[in-house]
C-alpha cells in the first residue's frame, strides 16, 4: 500500500475505511489481491445497483467494444444514444406517463445538480434556491451551496451563496410539520426570504443519515411549489434507479417534479453518466449554453440501455426489492430492539436502510469490525452516526442474510467490548 500513501493525495477517504487492495468483483462480492472475499453492502456508494460486472450488461458492452462502437461523442447523435433514449422512453417514461426531456450534462451527479440549479435560475430570473437540513447534493460550488453538512461546506474556501436552508421532514421531531415553517417564511413579507427559484431535495436523504420524508410531506411540498410557481427539483442520484423499489424514489408519493437529477446507477455498470430530466415547457436552453466534454459517454449509453432492458420491462425487480427490504428491515429492527439503549429506530426505504447509533463513534467501530469479518458497509449522517446499508438490488436472500449476520455480530462485539472497558 506504500504507493498509495506516498503518491496519492491526503483527500482519499474510503480506502482508509476499507484498507485492502481490491483486485476483482463479481455480483455482490469484492475480492482483494490476496483472494479474500467481502460481501458488498456499499455498492460503490449506490452506483452498482445491479452488482459488479453484471454478466448481461457486460456482454452488451463487450459486443459494442468489439464492433468498434463510438466511445466518445460529446452531444453527437449516435446509435448508442438513440438506443438508450428509445429504451428509457419505452421502459421508464411512457409506463409512468411522465413527460420529460433528457439533458446530458457532465458525467457525475454534481454536474446534474449544477445544471438543474442553473436552469431554475435562468427560467425564473430568481437567484435563491431553498434546500433542506442534512441534504447532500455534491461537491462543486453550486451543489455545495445547497448541501447541509458543515464538513463538506468548509472545503469550499469561498462563501456559498444564493441558498436558503429550511428544516427537512422530521428535523424537529415527529410532532412538528416543518412545512409550516417554510410556508410561513414564504408568505411573510418580512421573513427575509424572497420567492425562490426552486426547492431541491432528496426524498430519502442518503448521506444525511438515511432520512426518508413522509409521502404526505412530499405531496404538500409539491403543492407549495406548484401554487407559488417555484420549480421542484428532486435529486434522485443515490436513491433513484430502483433503490427504494420503484425506479424513481418519488413515485410512491404520487408527485411529479419539474426536474429530476439522476446519476450513479443510471449507467448500470459503474460507468460515469448523469441525466437531467426536465419538463418540456421549461427546456429553455439555447444550444451549447450548458455543456461539457464528457456528456456523451456512449459506453454508458450501452450499459444503461442493457440494464433497462434486463430489469425494467416489468415490475419483477421492484417486487423483489420490496421483499428483500422487508427481510433486511425485520432483522435490523430486531437488532435495534435488543440494543435499544445503544441504537435508535431503524430508518430507510427499500434497499437503503440505516441503523443509527446513539453514540456516533460506534457506527464507525461497527463498520470496521464488519470489514474485518468480510463485509463492506459505510456510515452516513452529520456525525457518521448511521450504519448505511446499500446492498445490490440483485442480491439473493442468502447473501443478504449473511451480510446482516455480520452486522449483528459486529454490533454485539463492539457493544460488548465497550461494556468490558467500562467495567
Amino acid at each position: 500500500m506504500k504507493i498509495f500513501e506516498r503518491l496519492e493525495s491526503e483527500i482519499r477517504s474510503y480506502c482508509r475505511a476499507f484498507p485492502a487492495v481490491f483486485k476483482s468483483a463479481v455480483g455482490t462480492r469484492l475480492f482483494d489481491e490476496n483472494g479474500r472475499s467481502y460481501i458488498d453492502f456499499w455498492s460503490g456508494a449506490g452506483v452498482l445497483n445491479y452488482g459488479h460486472n453484471n454478466p448481461h450488461i457486460k456482454r452488451k458492452l463487450l459486443e459494442y467494444l468489439e464492433s468498434d462502437g463510438l466511445a466518445h461523442g460529446l452531444d453527437l447523435m449516435t446509435v448508442a444514444k438513440r438506443e438508450f433514449l428509445e429504451r428509457f422512453e419505452s421502459t421508464i417514461l411512457e409506463p409512468r406517463s411522465l413527460r420529460y426531456k433528457v439533458q446530458f450534462p457532465g458525467p457525475t451527479g454534481t454536474n446534474a445538480v449544477e445544471a438543474a440549479l442553473k436552469l431554475a435560475r435562468k427560467l425564473t430570473g430568481r437567484q435563491t434556491v431553498v434546500c433542506f437540513t442534512n441534504g447532500f447534493h455534491g461537491m462543486t460550488l453550486g451543489a455545495l451551496a445547497v448541501t447541509g453538512n458543515r464538513h463538506h461546506r468548509q472545503g469550499a474556501g469561498v462563501p456559498l451563496s444564493y441558498a436558503a436552508r429550511m428544516p427537512y421532514d422530521g428535523y424537529f421531531g415527529p410532532e412538528r410539520d416543518t412545512l409550516n415553517d417554510l410556508e410561513t417564511y414564504l408568505d411573510d413579507r418580512s421573513s427575509g426570504l424572497d420567492r425562490p427559484a426552486a426547492f431541491i431535495l432528496e426524498t430519502v436523504q442518503a448521506e444525511g443519515g438515511v432520512r426518508p420524508a413522509r409521502f404526505e410531506w412530499l405531496r404538500r411540498l409539491a403543492k407549495l411549489a406548484r401554487e407559488r410557481e417555484i420549480l421542484l427539483i428532486v435529486d434522485d442520484i443515490q436513491v433513484g434507479c430502483g433503490r427504494t423499489g420503484s425506479f424513481f424514489s418519488f413515485e410512491a408519493a404520487g408527485i411529479e417534479p419539474d426536474v429530476v437529477c439522476l446519476s450513479k446507477s443510471i449507467s448500470g455498470f459503474g460507468l460515469p453518466m448523469s441525466l437531467v430530466l426536465l419538463k418540456p415547457e421549461i427546456d429553455i436552453w439555447k444550444p451549447a449554453e450548458h455543456n461539457g466534454t464528457f456528456r456523451g459517454n456512449n459506453l454508458a449509453f450501452v450499459t444503461a440501455a442493457a440494464a433497462l432492458e434486463r430489469y425494467w420491462r416489468d415490475d419483477t425487480l421492484e417486487k423483489r426489492v420490496g421483499a428483500l427490504a422487508a427481510q433486511a428491515r425485520r432483522r435490523l429492527e430486531e437488532l435495534a430492539a435488543r440494543h435499544h439503549g445503544a441504537l435508535d429506530p431503524v430508518r430507510g426505504r427499500g434497499l437503503i436502510q440505516g441503523l443509527p447509533f446513539k453514540e456516533p463513534a460506534q457506527a464507525g467501530q461497527v463498520s470496521r469490525c464488519a470489514f474485518e469479518r468480510g463485509l463492506v458497509v459505510e456510515t452516513a449522517g452529520a456525525r457518521s452516526e448511521v450504519l448505511k446499508l446499500l446492498p445490490a438490488l440483485v442480491i439473493d436472500e442468502q447473501e443478504l442474510d449473511a451480510g446482516l449476520a455480520i452486522i449483528e455480530e459486529s454490533v454485539e462485539s463492539v457493544l460488548a467490548s465497550l461494556q468490558v472497558a467500562v467495567a
